[in-house]
């Protein structure tokens, strides 16, 4: 094989691969309720940089038995009822998806154990295109509703596939 050979096959190669999602988590935390919650959520901006569309798909932890993607949806009448996505959230190329208190979110149920100030919970996320990541979130019992939503804290992380 002749090293222009070689040079045309490795070009064709990168061309043929399109350009992929690149995650990046910001913002993120966990809390439960008090010590003897049996669920817990977390919470976070999820922006993808870049030039493909992306959908977060499923989320994995230690911390519960179950862990899920969930949402919350007006039943009428000052109803809201608490359910799973089993689609996921899309993420937009260029954009963000938040996940936060009284919307999308990632639900534990069935903790393990209570979720303390200032311990850290790992949670694997998985994108359709990005794959799999390993993201280790804070918990943090004090954070008001929409308090430092979307001013990043120093979480961002690459996709770890």
């Amino acid at each position: 094989m002749t090293l222009k050979t070689l040079f045309a096959g490795a070009c064709a190669l990168v061309l043929a691969n399109p350009a992929f999602a690149e995650i990046i988590i910001t913002d993120a935390y966990a809390r439960s309720s008090g010590p003897a919650a049996k669920a817990g959520a977390a919470f976070m901006v999820i922006e993808n940089t870049g030039d493909e569309d992306d959908r977060l798909i499923a989320v994995s932890s230690d911390v519960a038995v179950r862990v899920e993607l969930h949402t919350h949806k007006d039943m009428g009448e000052g109803v809201m009822r608490m359910m799973e996505v089993k689609e996921g959230f899309a993420v937009p190329a260029g954009g963000t998806h938040a996940l936060q208190r009284g919307g999308d979110h990632v639900m534990f149920m069935g903790l393990k154990g209570p979720m303390a100030q200032g311990d850290t919970v790992s949670v694997t996320l998985t994108f359709e295109k990005a794959g799999e990541m390993v993201v280790d979130i804070p918990v943090d019992l004090e954070r008001k509703p929409m308090h430092g939503m979307g001013h990043g804290m120093g979480h961002g992380m690459g996709a770890t596939n």
